[in-house]
Formats: C-alpha cells, structure tokens, sequence
C-alpha cells in the first residue's frame, strides 16, 4: 500500500478514543465536562454541530471515568422505551438479570427508593434521535435524581425544541461545542500526523495551507477529515502517474483547492 494510502487512513471518521486529539478548545471542553459531572446537577446538555466532536468526547469521559465513577454510556439511541428502561436498570442496579415485564412506573418507584443511596451518572449520545415521548421519561427520570444524564445531541431547531419544551430548568449547565479556529485546525493535522510517526509529512503544511483548509472546512473536524482524505487520495493518484507534480517540500495550495472543487467546498 502507498504511503499516501496509508495517510488517507488516518482521516477516516470513525468514534474511538485514539482519535481524540487534545487540543486547547477540546480540552477546555473535557474538563468543563468533567467538572459538570461533578456536580449535583439533574441534566447537562452537550450540544453542537455535527463534527464538532461531541460524540468522540462523550466517549473519552466515558473511558476515563468509568472505573472511577458510576458512569454509563448509551452511544446508539435505544428505540424501545421498555429496553431503555431495562438498560437504565442494569446500570443503576448492576445485577445481571432485569425483570422481564419491568414498566416505567415500577422503576421510577424504585429510583425513588434509592434517591439517598446511589447516584449515577448516565451519557446519552446522539440523543436527537430519541422519540419525544421517551425524551420526556428521561426529564421525569431526572427528577429523581438517582440519574444523571448527559444528553449528547446536534444544535438544531430539534435541540431547541427539546430545551425548551421538555427540560426547562432541568438542564441546569449546558455546553456547547464548536467548529475549531485555524489554530486549532493545524493542531488536529499535524497531531493526527505525528501520532501515525508521519512527522514530515506533518512539517509539509505551512500557514498559508492551513488558512486554506479552515477556510474550505470552517474547522469542522468531519469536514477536515473529508478534506484530508481527498488530498492524499489526489496526492496518491499523482504519485502514480505523474510523481514530479508533487515533488516538494510543502503541499501546494492548488492540491487542497483541487480537494475542495471535489467536495464541492467550490465551483469552477
């Protein structure tokens, strides 16, 4: 496989902790988070665009707190109310075998139970795809405050609405998440670049390089990928058929304005 195979690899999408990149804004984020966990808080709402890095985040406290803390992560939205129940159950009561015809009313008494007993924490991912009325289970749940939930979901008209008519006062932190700035989007190459050992590569991209690419992706982190992916895949395709147009020591602009036409950041 070609080197430039090889670094298309490493800006595939994908949600896994050795993706996470520690840069100023995501950890300004993570320890925010951290901290609001930390607190005696009913719900706490993480909220940005898609690509911002709300779910690789949700999953690193999830991997750092885990063994520490009561901490539970739900990553696909679980569709069944009587499953979601069942689920919330396993984590609070942490016993192997759930009662098969378990109801909402009979686990909200049983929350009620332990409210000064156990307190645990619960981080719903892509909770946007949630149906509204197990949205409003979760509200009610809160109140209880045997769980506390993370509720993880897309800045949109739909997030609004959920703020507004479903939680209320019951979000009592949210955290939003945003695109990174320039400086940030040079920090995620040449980290994601130097973690694979690829430190020349790294060194290729000067300023005016990552100027361009924030501008094309606004330093949406998915859209950085995309546009990574497709650089090297064009930086591939002239290594094999005309090696000499990439034969330099910085990558040229014209190859990331290619990407960008091809993404259709741009129209010829």
């Amino acid at each position: 496989m070609s080197k430039f195979k090889e670094l298309q690899k490493i800006f595939i999408d994908r949600i896994e902790i050795s993706q996470y990149i520690g840069l100023d804004t995501s950890i300004l984020f993570y320890n925010k988070l951290q901290e609001s966990i930390a607190k005696p808080l009913k719900m706490i709402l993480l909220y940005g665009k898609p690509g911002t890095g709300k779910s690789i985040l949700i999953n690193k406290i999830y991997h750092d707190l885990k063994e520490k803390e009561n901490v539970f992560l739900i990553s696909t939205p679980i569709q069944n109310p009587d499953e979601f129940i069942k689920t919330l159950y396993s984590f609070l009561i942490e016993e192997d075998e759930v009662p098969e015809h378990l109801t909402y009313n009979q686990f909200i008494d049983i929350c009620n139970t332990l409210k000064d007993e156990k307190h645990i924490t619960v981080l719903l991912d892509e909770a946007q795809l949630y149906p509204s009325g197990m949205m409003e289970q979760i509200r009610l749940i809160s109140d209880t405050r045997v769980i506390k939930f993370v509720v993880s979901l897309h800045k949109t008209e739909k997030e609004d609405l959920i703020a507004k008519e479903h939680f209320q006062s019951r979000i009592w932190e949210t955290i939003e998440l945003k695109n990174g700035t320039v400086h940030d989007t040079q920090m995620y190459i040449q980290k994601k670049l130097i973690q694979q050992n690829y430190f020349e590569i790294a060194s290729m991209f000067d300023k005016t390089n990552i100027k361009h690419i924030h501008k094309f992706t606004k330093g949406n982190y998915r859209e950085i990928n995309k546009l990574m992916y497709t650089l090297f895949e064009i930086y591939d395709y002239y290594e094999n058929n005309k090696p000499s147009k990439i034969a330099h020591r910085t990558i040229k602009n014209k190859f990331i304005e290619m990407s960008a036409l091809k993404l259709g950041y741009i129209h010829a």
